[in-house]
């Protein structure tokens, strides 16, 4: 056995953070572990490193005791935290080579070991570059390569991909299977279920308990109801009208869908297109589908109790535009950019963005590590002067009056921007001191964000304590403290449990029906389809813009094939090389292939299955989802650059 964890228990104080937990891992397979935040993840992974003493209980790592034998595990593990252990005034070698000194790699090796990892991790180019100058899918890269420099027989991996966008995600697991074929055993903690759903055998940790563990299919197999999946161009409207007359069935919009969990399917089928038709909104269609890893999570980590659930926004608004006028008029634009440049020296981080954004709208805003997506909100809030362009936010311009735009904007940046020192209730009056806000507009404020934000009668907790996705909810309250029309969110979901995620956008819905207008970044492709709209950039050029539905249909040069079968990732590379098919990645527990002839292609990939004597459960055309589309658009703007066809 590689990884054992024995009755493991970590207590801080009063706090049980690991609680009598038992698992291993057989050599050679890899165990994702999933759970809210909170729930015990890194302190467990800390403890099989062999760095957190535990409590009670026993860790060993292929054999060896984590705390008693310290010495043989470090030979033969490698830990990756959530931080980066990376020195960013080093370069990509002088990185490698500091961890190489660490683990006492023998000189007559490290040469090749080095070729060998640069290569791996396709940072040869790089080599010279400054740790602290790489996007955050290279630095996520280099320090996988310094954890691998000793060649460990066991990888624990804390939440890797966490701000990763979906290329950088590929890639990485591309090595993780690459590592998996060699030997290694892996165990990963990540708030990604299309990551877990990769894994050989997956964990649900709730409190530190392991709630239910097996392969994903045997751990979907333990959701009691069924999935009613509801297809409708309408999805949010569809979900505040189920949930206003069957609010005892959970409910919830992925995109263009809406996911209904319940016992009987037949029933409640006929109870929600009664509704609809009621309500004047038509469907495309009601169908049963099977649950998926998060639908599990949901169900089995239930709702809060009704002291800690965030209540839903009803703060007024004060400073939207005018409404009056016909409901069929257009909305307003509080956001228009014409031609947006920015400029560091001789590199371009944006350049040339023009677009529009309405009022109560949902604008999602996409692009890989290093787009540019962080510097254009910068200048949207009046944090950066552009250095070409125009703009204006709320009808101010972003150049000459950015102290006026800070007064009318919320801005919650990737770091919940809290003091962590400070009480929940000081963290709040800070924020409204600075927009001017006191007396009985403040405590009203204060009560309303306490309540947002679920921490009823917590005021006086420190703000470091508090979990992610609490954190999170606080941020936001504070950000938009004082009412304002529009609130930029930069990657605000980054590291948050699908459950924190779910209950974080019934807030935003709620911002976007009060007619406030939500600017959005984020590297969750399922959160791109909750956007009204969405532009994405690459290298600072705006190379698409429109709905989720347009982006999706547009693809119309190329299809996707949904393949489902045993170990998709060890066919990955040979489906991809089919002459038939134009490219091929992981996608949840399958592969998605992109092709140009959905028949010819099924053919050529069910003979090389059948030549490999490897099952196939599923392989039909279905439509792109928005990763799909990102990866598309990517490669097709790469193509464009360097003059060749997209394929590599």
């Amino acid at each position: 056995m590689a990884i054992e964890a024995i009755g493991l228990t970590r207590r801080f104080g009063d706090l049980t953070a690991v609680d009598q937990l038992s698992l291993d891992v057989v050599t050679g397979q890899i165990f994702g572990l999933v759970g809210p935040d909170g729930a015990g993840k890194t302190t467990t992974l800390r403890m099989l490193a062999g760095l957190l003493r535990p409590t009670d209980g026993e860790a060993r790592i292929a054999g060896y005791n984590a705390r008693t034998e310290s010495g043989q595990v470090k030979d033969r593990l490698a830990y990756m935290s959530q931080r980066f252990g990376l020195y960013g005034d080093l370069s990509v070698d002088e990185n490698i080579r500091f961890y190489a000194d660490l683990y006492g790699v023998p000189a007559t090796e490290r040469s090749d070991r080095v070729n060998e990892l640069l290569t791996f991790s396709n940072l040869h180019p790089f080599r010279t570059r400054l740790a602290g100058a790489l996007s955050g899918g290279m630095k996520q890269k280099l320090q996988l390569a310094c954890a691998l420099i000793h060649t460990p027989r066991v990888l624990l991996l804390d939440e890797p991909t966490n701000g990763v966008d979906p290329v950088s995600r590929r890639d990485f697991w591309k090595i993780l299977y690459q590592l998996l074929n060699q030997g290694t055993t892996i165990l990963v903690a990540t708030a990604y279920l299309d990551e877990a759903e990769r894994c050989n055998r997956v964990g649900l940790l709730s409190q530190g308990k392991l709630l239910v563990s097996g392969s994903p299919a045997e751990v979907k197999q333990s959701m009691p109801d069924h999935i009613l999946s509801i297809h409708s161009s309408r999805a949010r409207q569809v979900r505040q009208v189920i949930q206003s007359r069957l609010e005892y069935l959970p409910c919830n919009a992925f995109g263009d869908r809406v996911h209904v969990v319940c016992p009987d399917v037949t029933e409640t089928r006929n109870r929600i297109q009664h509704i609809l038709t009621e309500a004047g909104i038509d469907v495309e269609g009601i169908t049963e589908e099977p649950a998926n890893l998060e639908d599990v999570f949901v169900h089995l980590l239930g709702e809060p109790m009704p002291e800690q659930k965030p209540s839903r926004l009803s703060l007024p608004v004060e400073h939207l535009p005018d409404r009056s006028g016909s409901p069929d008029q257009p909305k307003p634009t509080v956001v228009a950019l014409t031609r947006l440049t920015r400029r560091f020296k001789q590199f371009v981080a944006v350049d040339a963005i023009s677009l529009q954004v309405r009022q109560g709208e949902i604008f999602g805003f996409l692009g890989p590590n290093g787009a540019g997506k962080s510097t254009t909100i910068r200048m949207l809030c009046g944090l950066l002067t552009p250095s070409d362009g125009t703009g204006t936010v709320a009808g101010y311009d972003i150049r000459q009056q950015p102290e006026a735009i800070k007064q009318h904007i919320g801005y919650m940046s990737q770091k919940f921007s809290l003091y962590e020192d400070l009480t929940v209730q000081e963290n709040i009056n800070f924020y409204g001191g600075v927009y001017g806000l006191s007396g009985t507009r403040l405590a009203d404020r204060k009560a309303w964000a306490i309540g947002m934000s679920g921490l009823s009668g917590k005021s006086h907790s420190i703000t470091g304590v508090l979990s992610v996705g609490v954190k999170q909810r606080l941020a936001l309250a504070c950000a938009v403290l004082h009412a304002p029309a529009i609130v930029f969110l930069d990657e605000p979901t980054s590291g948050v449990d699908p459950l924190s995620r779910r209950r974080f956008w019934d807030m935003i819905y709620g911002m976007a029906e009060a007619g406030v207008t939500i600017f959005v970044t984020t590297h969750y492709m399922e959160e791109a389809e909750y956007c009204d709209r969405i532009a994405m950039i690459y290298h600072g050029r705006m190379i698409a813009l429109g709905t989720p539905l347009e982006l999706k249909t547009n693809m119309t040069d190329r299809y996707i094939l949904d393949v489902q079968c045993a170990k998709p990732q060890e066919i990955l590379d040979a489906v991809a090389t089919l002459p038939e098919v134009h490219d091929a990645a992981l996608f949840g527990a399958g592969l998605h292939a992109v092709v140009a002839d959905s028949e010819a292609a099924e053919a050529a990939i069910r003979n090389l299955l059948k030549i490999r004597g490897i099952a196939v459960d599923r392989l039909a055309p279905v439509l792109p989802g928005m990763e799909d589309v990102f990866v598309s658009l990517i490669e097709a703007s790469i193509g464009r650059t360097t003059g060749t066809g997209n394929r590599s």
